[in-house]
């Protein structure tokens, strides 16, 4: 069930954006679903990392901005043992962090391209 909590969903996003750039996380979107009919959340944060190292180093940067900028835990977390796709439940906030070659396996922007996008850019 989707909870709509307007103002702490966008802090929280920015904060996960904030959480992934800080380690250079890349390509990072933005995906708004809540004008998608059907969306399993209101909000997906997508990034990749070039290598487990990294995608494992974006996680735990991810988790320590939601919790320091937004108050915020994520519900479930899957995925972190492999380094290829880690999923972080926030509820209305689902963030995908992928390994390079798996994020244009899955290609999720594509298959919720209809949700409002917002693309940021890579932190040199």
């Amino acid at each position: 069930m989707k909870k709509a909590r307007g103002a702490n969903a966008a802090r929280l996003v920015d904060a996960l954006v904030k959480g992934v750039q800080e380690v250079k996380g890349k390509d990072i979107v933005h995906l708004d679903l809540r004008d998608v009919p059907n969306s399993v959340s209101d909000h997906f944060v997508i990034c990749h990392g070039d290598s487990v190292t990294q995608v494992e180093a974006i996680t735990r940067s991810v988790l320590e901005m939601a919790q320091k900028e937004a108050g915020e835990k994520p519900f479930h977390t899957e995925g972190e043992r492999n380094g290829e796709w880690v999923l972080m439940d926030f509820f209305d906030v689902v963030v995908h962090i992928f390994h390079r070659d798996k994020r244009a396996h899955y290609a999720l922007e594509d298959l919720w391209g209809d949700a409002a996008r917002r693309s940021y850019e890579n932190v040199a």
